[in-house]
């Protein structure tokens, strides 16, 4: 089979590349109902707990940097499957945690390890597509990995019900394995031998140089680092205040952090529909528009108190739905730029996701870990994203991307899910 796929195929590739990503979603949030709980077991403060997060989009954030020039040169199979085995093992060792200093390294470590399934997945579909074909494959893949923020913090309040904390470890452990093995007998190698990179440090140096030096990738990456940034923030902040609060439960939060994934999953899915009639940029510029100005009503209720609960969730679902189209564009027309080290490009954009929002995710605690620090940091990192899109990327000044490129030098078929 071509690169012209049939949509039975394509939905195939999607979901093993969704279910892929979803781990490192899984990781970041299905323990977030357990957080106060942690602290309360480590005698640790809401700060030093959040600092877990952070230490894990450290981890996968560093972790990119290093597997996609890694996935570059010796392909993509081999890192991916490395990487979900590091992540399987930094799990089951997280259960067997003596400290918090234990647990955050651990939690590190995990994080690195789940980088590898995020790089490669944004890897091979640029080896497989490029223009509105890879952004409207991106946005299944949202639809997939939006399952992810939706079951992750209700499935970790179910397992409180019979578990402590440790058996949100647990079934990510399991989880891993399961991918482990559908990608060792369902994921055909997508880079080509003559397509690979070498795998030197001056090499690995040079690609970062170029693509760096890209000023139009550097913003259109920040752009999508800063979006992602206030949904960070949200993450971060999120537990502390709609349960410490707002007095809800570890269900009922689970409950309304799923929620509000819906309105992400469904911008992510109105976006494949809008890539019929409207370029990437355009929406894009719209999207972060969207979300700056819901950012600011955001940021004003909770200053003021005004509307309670109802106040905070409406103008962060609508947050969630601009971010939502926001990050399949944002990808797709940097990485269109730089085919031929997809592997670095996408470690590169990756790394400033996670990166910032490994830097994101301590402000909302020491704002105070309240209504008003959220908001307030969301709205500034949807701010920082409008700005660098209008004043770096200037989105008008982008070339229109093609209906369906096919991947450069690309004769191998598709590879399809077991």
């Amino acid at each position: 089979m071509s690169t012209t796929t049939s949509t039975p195929s394509r939905t195939r590739l999607a979901l093993l590349l969704g279910g892929l990503i979803a781990l490192g979603p899984l990781t970041i949030d299905m323990y977030l109902p357990a957080l106060p709980g942690i602290a309360g077991e480590f005698a640790a403060s809401s700060s030093t707990i959040q600092l877990t997060l952070t230490g894990t989009l450290v981890g996968l954030a560093v972790g990119q940097l290093f597997i996609g020039p890694l996935a570059d040169a010796v392909g993509r199979r081999t890192p991916l499957l490395i990487g979900t085995a590091l992540h399987i093992v930094s799990s089951l060792l997280i259960i067997a945690a003596p400290n918090i200093a234990a647990f955050g390294v651990l939690r590190v470590l995990q994080g690195v390890g789940g980088a590898a399934g995020a790089v490669v997945a944004m890897a091979v579909v640029r080896d497989l597509f490029t223009g509105r074909a890879a952004a409207t494959l991106l946005s299944r893949l949202m639809l997939v990995m939006g399952a992810a923020p939706v079951l992750a913090p209700t499935l970790g309040g179910e397992l409180l019900r019979f578990a402590d904390w440790r058996g949100v470890f647990l079934f990510l452990a399991i989880y891993g394995g399961a991918m482990l093995a559908l990608l060792a007998v369902g994921l055909k190698e997508t880079l080509p031998v003559e397509r690979r990179r070498p795998a030197q440090i001056g090499a690995t140096l040079a690609s970062y140089g170029t693509l760096l030096r890209d000023r139009t990738f550097v913003g259109l990456i920040l752009a999508a680092g800063f979006a992602m940034a206030g949904m960070f923030g949200y993450v971060s902040g999120s537990s502390f205040v709609f349960q410490e609060q707002f007095g809800l439960d570890a269900q009922q939060f689970g409950l309304l952090f799923g929620a509000g994934a819906i309105f992400l999953i469904a911008a992510t899915q109105a976006n494949a529909a809008l890539l019929r009639r409207f370029e990437p940029k355009q929406i894009l510029l719209v999207a972060s528009i969207t979300g700056t100005v819901s950012g600011a009503v955001l940021a004003v209720l909770t200053a003021t108190g005004t509307g309670g609960l109802v106040a905070v969730v409406v103008p962060l679902w609508a947050v969630l739905a601009s971010v939502g189209l926001a990050l399949p564009n944002a990808p797709a027309l940097a990485l269109s730029r730089h085919g031929e080290r997809a592997g670095t490009a996408a470690a590169l954009l990756g790394a400033v996701q996670f990166g910032v929002g490994a830097v994101t995710s301590p402000v909302v605690g020491l704002l105070g870990n309240d209504a008003f620090a959220m908001g307030l940091t969301i709205a500034g990192a949807q701010v920082l994203a409008l700005a660098v899109l209008l004043l770096v990327v200037r989105p008008w000044r982008l070339d229109d991307l093609e209906e369906s490129t096919p991947a450069p030098a690309r004769t191998e078929s598709v590879p399809e899910a077991a």
